[in-house]
């Protein structure tokens, strides 16, 4: 089926603001001047609103204002700029990249067979024009050379022709055009020299040109593919369908997009669990690694929160979904991951530009090169042409075009792989200049959830029989004791007096769990208590007349928050506090974690207000909440992060978001993003000096093609193996800070 006989209106979906969106692969994508011509190509269309490429993916994300456009106007324009475009599925967008792949390293490795065969005929003519070898002889080296260049550079240089004659049909410049132009001037140029039986000829340099090229385009394929994996990883934990309760209480295999919240679906042992959801009935053991990055299997019962793409145990779970097809935990930590290698950083968009003017730039200079030596210094014009070559291949912009995203590629890897995602292409830069951190307590600090915290000197058997009590009961606090012990089975009888607690029978014994009054316990001993665990709400259990104790059970710190705390101030970071709690209750919490500025009873207007006069002070401020409350001071902050299990990821506002119980993620992400921010100025700089030390020796006439192929491949490559430091360079700090 081609572009013009698809349906494309089946492929648009509806946005929550009434956009409609289509995501499309598009083939032809060589370069971030390409990226740049056809976002701005789209955004002059009226009705277009966004248009954003992922060149990672090749993915072309399009937001218009269905009244007012045409998706299929959307594709005939992208046709017209030269590139083909199909509904994007990750899978044929895998196949193609890997055919793309297998093509430049078959390319490749002609292209570096050939290079060394004409070296050694090259290094024969060199050392024969030093000892005066015979003109036969030379010519008959040179034949031989033109024997091998001739095909490899037809059948190596495909896939820079290809996408030159692209952008020259559609009357555009891209950076494949100026290669092209360089590699077959060199060759041509050989052909005539070899003709005239000259000194020189430059089959060595173009073929060597073609291969360092091809390495670099290989190398930047890899990098991208390694990029598309992490999505990739993803993708393969998304089932398509679920197995639905019937009303009968049969069941029946649907697909995701046929279930709706309140259905019920049936998870068997074993399986990959499809959909959000909370447990109806059953107990089992769950991988739940992707959530918390807790590697071990975590028991869950009535009640608990599963997630789609986490991994059923040993037992049968019935669920009631609560998301499915869209808005699941699964499907909102890819859209992050995508939006984060979608974003553009400053620096991303500064390089974009240079890219997009190098074509015009580069052939301006490389005509006024031949011109000037030519009609200026009176050159011969074979000579003329040789030094544009060379002020053609020199000035490739590749080093630029790397410089940030091969970056952002390292970074991307750290991140997902310390449990934090980006949700803003510009986190990387502002998470980097922070120099204040103002946390939120509840949900951030704290664990998001109550959790039994001091049973009171209670037995085992007794704590697991006010387990199974609590499980009758629907007051919050008797839900986390349920949760606590692990208990499934309630006490037969048992019966809930509202506001006070529930009761029932257990071996002719009288149990009461609840309120301290309900179970009778002394006001002297709930006092005393109070003051033994301070911040934490106290739930009574009663046996009997001899048997009772006081549970404590609160939002008790992170395990790891002092350690993070401390981490952070050693990094010379000024650590704030801010909560709606008690005095009381912030004051422990701060005191607990070393912090010394800290504020209570504060209202989300009043922590926007601190954030504010921070800034107008010169700091430069990231938020930590948990994105619900603190929605509005995340969004005033100038970087902020969430922690995705305090609520729903699609309600934070945050700039990043880390998963599992721990908060040493945070320290992470500043670390990394320093380490990438550093490197990415770096690589900016070399790329800089680079083109400011090399264009003049060309235009000078001090290098030939070949050690212009030479230079140009050689700083992509350094700034490749700079950016690859940032694996190294944070391995080697985890290892100071252990």
């Amino acid at each position: 089926m081609n572009a013009h006989t698809r349906d494309w209106e089946a492929f648009v979906t509806q946005k929550e603001d009434g956009k409609a969106h289509m995501e499309l692969a598009v083939d032809g994508i060589t370069c971030a001047a390409c990226i740049f011509e056809i976002e701005r190509e789209l955004l002059k269309e009226q009705g277009i609103s966004h248009a954003r490429v992922n060149m990672s993916s090749q993915r072309l994300s399009v937001d218009w204002d269905e009244a007012a456009y045409n998706p299929s106007r959307l594709v005939d324009l992208m046709e017209a700029l030269g590139y083909k475009v199909y509904p994007f599925d990750p899978a044929q967008v895998k196949a193609r990249g890997d055919r793309i792949g297998h093509e430049l390293l078959r390319s490749l490795a002609i292209s570096g067979f050939a290079a060394m065969n004409i070296m050694l005929l090259s290094i024969s003519v060199w050392s024969g024009n030093s000892s005066d070898i015979d003109m036969e002889t030379r010519a008959f080296f040179h034949w031989l050379s033109a024997l091998i260049a001739l095909p490899t550079v037809v059948y190596a240089g495909r896939p820079f022709y290809r996408s030159a004659l692209k952008a020259i049909k559609t009357g555009r410049l891209n950076m494949d055009v100026p290669i092209s132009i360089g590699v077959l001037l060199a060759t041509g140029l050989s052909v005539v020299q070899t003709i005239q039986h000259a000194r020189h000829a430059y089959f060595d340099s173009a073929v060597m040109l073609l291969f360092f090229l091809l390495a670099g385009r290989y190398l930047d394929h890899m990098m991208r593919r390694k990029t598309r994996s992490f999505a990739e990883n993803i993708a393969t934990l998304k089932a398509e369908s679920a197995a639905k309760i019937l009303p009968d209480g049969s069941t029946q295999e649907v697909p995701l997009s046929k279930l709706e919240a309140g259905d019920k679906v049936l998870v068997r042992a074993g399986e990959r669990v499809s959909v959000d959801g909370v447990v109806l009935e059953g107990q089992s053991e769950i991988d739940q690694s992707l959530v918390t990055g807790e590697t071990r299997l975590q028991p869950v019962s009535v009640g608990d929160n599963v997630f789609a793409g986490t991994l059923n145990g040993p037992g049968t779970l019935t669920l009631g979904v609560t998301a499915s097809a869209k808005g699941t935990l699964l499907d909102e930590v890819n859209r992050l991951l995508e939006t984060a290698l979608e974003g553009r950083s400053s620096y991303v968009q500064i390089a974009d530009r240079a890219s997009q003017l190098y074509a015009p730039v580069v052939h301006l200079a490389a005509l006024i090169t031949f011109l000037g030596w030519v009609f200026l210094m009176g050159a011969d014009w074979q000579y003329g042409l040789v030094i544009a070559i060379s002020v053609l291949i020199i000035t490739c912009p590749c080093a630029l075009g790397l410089a940030i995203p091969v970056v952002q590629v390292v970074a991307s890897g750290l991140f997902f792989r310390s449990r934090i995602l980006l949700n803003a292409g510009d986190a990387v830069e502002r998470l980097a200049n922070v120099k204040t951190i103002v946390f939120d307590k509840t949900g951030t600090v704290t664990l998001p959830q109550a959790t039994l915290g001091d049973a009171g000197g209670l037995s085992e058997a007794d704590l697991a029989l006010a387990g199974r009590l609590a499980l009758s009961s629907r007051h919050p606090l008797s839900q986390a004791l349920s949760k606590a012990t692990a208990q499934t089975q309630p006490i037969g009888g048992a019966s809930e007096v509202v506001g006070k607690g529930v009761q029932g029978q257990w071996d002719g014994e009288e149990i009461r769990l609840g309120s301290p009054s309900f179970c009778g316990i002394p006001q002297e001993a709930v006092e005393q208590r109070q003051k033994e665990q301070p911040g934490s709400s106290l739930l009574a259990f009663r046996r009997g007349t001899d048997v009772w104790a006081l549970l404590a059970i609160g939002q008790y710190l992170r395990q790891d928050a002092a350690e993070t705390m401390a981490a952070l101030r050693a990094r010379g970071y000024n650590l704030e506090l801010l909560s709606g709690d008690t005095c009381e209750a912030v004051g422990d919490v701060a005191a607990a974690l070393g912090i010394e500025r800290w504020q209570a009873a504060v209202k989300p207007q009043d922590k926007i207000a601190h954030i504010e006069h921070l800034k107008a002070q010169g700091h430069a401020v990231m938020m930590v909440g948990d994105g619900l409350n603190d929605a509005p001071a995340l969004a005033a902050a100038n970087v902020s992060m969430s922690p995705v299990s305090a609520v729903h990821v699609s309600q934070a506002a945050a700039d990043a978001m880390f998963l599992g119980d721990e908060l040493m993620p945070v320290v992470e992400a500043l670390d990394i993003a320093g380490k990438a921010h550093r490197l990415m100025q770096e690589n900016l700089g070399l790329s800089v000096i680079y083109n400011v030390i090399a264009v003049p020796i060309a235009v000078l006439g001090y290098v030939t093609p070949l050690v212009a192929a030479l230079a140009m491949s050689g700083s992509s490559i350094i700034v490749v193996l700079n950016a690859v430091r940032l694996q190294f360079m944070v391995k080697q700090a985890n290892k100071e800070s252990v």
